[in-house]
């Protein structure tokens, strides 16, 4: 595989925007934290933001917790370090409060409809995702913006929810909630299931009189998230914008990094390569088939060598199941630049720890 030079893409000033992609439990938030941390290290003002809501990120960083506000990490670099969670309903209050009167954003916030799908409607946590990420970008205040995305059951849940979402908002089926006689009784009956589920915590006709206030109150707003999400989109398609698809030398963890590298070329955006985390490289030169047999012979003579021994036959068949499984990967998408990141014997839990990850990204 060709080597994916990490230092070179972070160093390029070209480079302004990095998204890690990948399914969940690959290491995306340890990833997208270890390339913010080696970018400030190299003098980047560099901003990362997470979607992971576990303490583990903000502790390694030595933070009480990260919120909707980017933070200042003390790490002694010769660039400036910012860390933020995402906070999804605060981001989407922040975006209704930016386009409408004080009066009016009270009143939707208020609003049952709106407190449903500004935390919990599908599609929702994404798109906000990439409402942070254009608000961060406009600032112009970071040289490098690092975007751990979030864990999706759809691989790439994060590009089309914003157009998904604004298409809800602004589309045929919400304005029909605001037409009188039968066009609502249409929309429940026949299209409004899967909506229904989404709104499930308020009900019957309560629900759709919320709704029709909703409407009412948001209409102005409508052709606005269609907009924000076309120029969220076209960001993510700009040239200073890279993509890396992080994944587990699995099947499971590979097959899905296949789909993300599919779809990356099929939308026609950058994607810098693959991080392969948590191998199992071997110990020494020495096949597992050498190594069991002389652990074989060792048996009660030194029992400890020939533990160790095993440990490396075991660990090389690891090795080779993993080896297998990538070469599959490289043959469905060859030319692919890609770095190798070993496994671990702690969790992250501090800077020097994120380093380490780092100078291993790195050294590929």
């Amino acid at each position: 595989m060709t080597r994916l030079d990490l230092d070179e893409l972070i160093g390029d000033p070209a480079t302004r925007i990095i998204v890690t992609c990948g399914s969940g439990g690959v290491g995306k938030t340890t990833t997208a934290a270890s390339i913010a941390l080696r970018a400030a290290d190299r003098g980047r003002t560099t901003a990362v933001l997470t979607i992971d809501p576990a303490k583990r990120l903000a502790q390694s960083l030595g933070l009480d917790e990260l919120d909707n506000t980017p933070r200042r990490v003390e790490t002694g670099s010769a660039g400036e370090l910012w860390a933020m969670m995402l906070d999804t309903r605060r981001t989407f209050d922040d975006m209704v409060s930016a386009h409408s009167t004080p009066q009016r954003a009270e009143q939707i916030f208020a609003n049952p409809f709106y407190q449903t799908i500004s935390s919990s409607f599908s599609g929702t946590q994404e798109y906000m995702a990439m409402e942070k990420l254009g608000r961060l970008a406009a600032t112009g205040q970071w040289d490098l913006i690092v975007v751990d995305t979030p864990p999706s059951r759809s691989a790439l849940d994060f590009l089309d929810a914003p157009q998904r979402l604004s298409s809800f908002l602004d589309g045929r089926t919400i304005k029909l909630l605001t037409s009188p006689g039968r066009g609502v009784i249409k929309v429940v009956g026949v299209g409004f299931n899967l909506f229904a589920k989404a709104v499930s915590t308020v009900i019957g006709g309560q629900m759709l009189t919320d709704a029709a206030k909703f409407v009412a109150l948001f209409e102005d707003m409508f052709g606005g998230f269609r907009a924000r999400a076309e120029s969220t989109y076209e960001l993510l398609r700009d040239e200073g914008t890279t993509f890396l698809v992080v994944a587990t030398p699995e099947s499971d963890a590979l097959r899905e990094a296949s789909y993300f590298a599919d779809r990356l070329g099929a939308e026609d955006m950058p994607l810098a390569g693959i991080v392969l985390n948590r191998t199992h490289p071997p110990f020494a030169e020495l096949s597992g088939q050498q190594a069991e047999a002389a652990a074989e012979k060792l048996d009660g003579v030194a029992p400890l060598t020939s533990a160790v021994l095993r440990l490396h036959a075991e660990r090389m068949t690891v090795h080779g199941n993993e080896t297998r499984m990538t070469a599959r990967f490289v043959r469905a998408h060859p030319g692919l630049p890609s770095v190798s990141v070993p496994a671990t014997a702690t969790d992250v839990h501090d800077l020097d720890a994120l380093r380490a990850i780092g100078d291993r990204l790195a050294a590929g």
